[in-house]
């Protein structure tokens, strides 16, 4: 009985597995590509309990085989993710303060009412740009006169859609502007800012809409919305941080094709999962908030930050700009398949009809 449990269950695990390799862009089919940690912990839980505890047969074979094909798959795409793997963006020699920048990304989630523990944050870690998602007005008046002073630039775009966005920074903000790349409820902002050397680098602030019952039945729209972020940089190559939640996991294929198609580097590989969503169910985690750097930047520190009533923890990194380290990186690059799939699905996107 045991033994057909298991097998059942490693089967189970290895149909999730393959179904996540489908490129199809059903919500349904991209929500396996989320809980892969999950998988593979439960996959190995599976092939030990067989291998220990059920008689040779079958089933125990089924249970070990399928067990360890899951295993296996699931590690080629977290395992970039662990301190097992080379680092994807060099560690900083220096922390030269003119030429850094740190950033805190924070998805207050809109219901949440919990403004001072995020406002003490911030006072206390002193980022140059924090970058709040899921904002609106009420989240407005509580962090303008908070953040006023110290982060007097700014971009407010307080929406009660939970799309809202809000940036604010004590570096100036230039060529600033909001689009609406696929969608017209769901924004994102486009600035350059000038670091304290006098350097200015581009910042892309996201927050697509994710694959899921309650917003959308596909994957399109978000894929369209990274992927054209990700050619807008392929264009106009020049030194870019992408920032925000993305509603995406950092091994998924749609991510690491916006990688390689706009040459983007994520400080994750090599270093942890850092997984900032879902803050209050710890074994339903995964790494939803990122920042995304061109070769132009090292990294001086990065790390998830405290609770604070919201489900998503707060994500903090600094990074140096010096392009003289940039052929140090291996950079990312798509190949001409991927940059005509990526335009495909951009193309799709927009013309996919949206609800009223």
């Amino acid at each position: 009985m045991l033994g057909i449990l298991l097998g059942s269950i490693a089967i189970a695990l290895l149909l999730a597995t393959l179904i996540a390799r489908i490129e199809l862009h059903w919500w349904l089919v991209r929500s396996f590509e989320f809980p892969r940690l999950q998988i593979a912990c439960l996959a190995l839980v599976t092939g030990i309990v067989a291998a220990i505890w059920v008689e040779p047969g079958p089933w125990r074979w089924v249970a070990l085989l399928a067990s360890a094909i899951s295993l296996l798959i699931q590690s080629y795409y977290i395992l970039p993710f662990t301190k097992l793997w080379p680092v994807q963006v060099k560690a900083a020699s220096s922390n030269d303060a003119d030429k850094t920048i740190t950033l805190l990304i924070a998805n207050v989630l809109t219901s949440n009412r919990q403004a001072q523990p995020l406002i003490d944050m911030i006072h206390q870690r002193q980022p140059d740009i924090v970058l709040t998602l899921e904002s609106d007005q009420w989240w407005q008046n509580q962090l303008d006169p908070a953040l006023a002073a110290r982060w007097p630039h700014s971009v407010k775009i307080p929406l009660d859609n939970l799309y809202g966005m809000h940036l604010y920074s004590s570096l100036e903000l230039n060529n600033t502007s909001v689009e609406w790349l696929i969608q017209d409820d769901i924004p994102s902002i486009h600035t350059r800012v000038t670091l304290a050397s006098g350097d200015s680098v581009r910042l892309y602030a996201v927050h697509p809409r994710p694959p899921a019952p309650s917003e959308s039945e596909e994957s399109l729209w978000r894929d369209a919305e990274l992927l054209l972020v990700g050619k807008k940089i392929h264009q106009d190559p020049q030194p870019t941080l992408v920032a925000g939640d993305l509603n995406d996991v950092a091994w998924s294929r749609t991510t690491r094709l916006f990688c390689r198609v706009g040459g983007m580097l994520d400080p994750r590989r090599g270093r942890g999962l850092f997984s900032t969503f879902h803050a209050q169910y710890a074994m339903l985690r995964w790494p939803l908030d990122h920042i995304f750097v061109t070769e132009h930047f090292t990294l001086v520190d990065m790390q998830r930050l405290e609770y604070f009533g919201s489900d998503h923890f707060p994500m903090l990194a600094t990074f140096c700009y010096r392009p003289s380290r940039q052929d140090e990186h291996e950079n990312p690059e798509a190949d001409t398949g991927e940059h005509n799939e990526a335009s495909e699905t951009i193309q799709d996107g927009k013309n996919e009809t949206q609800p009223s």
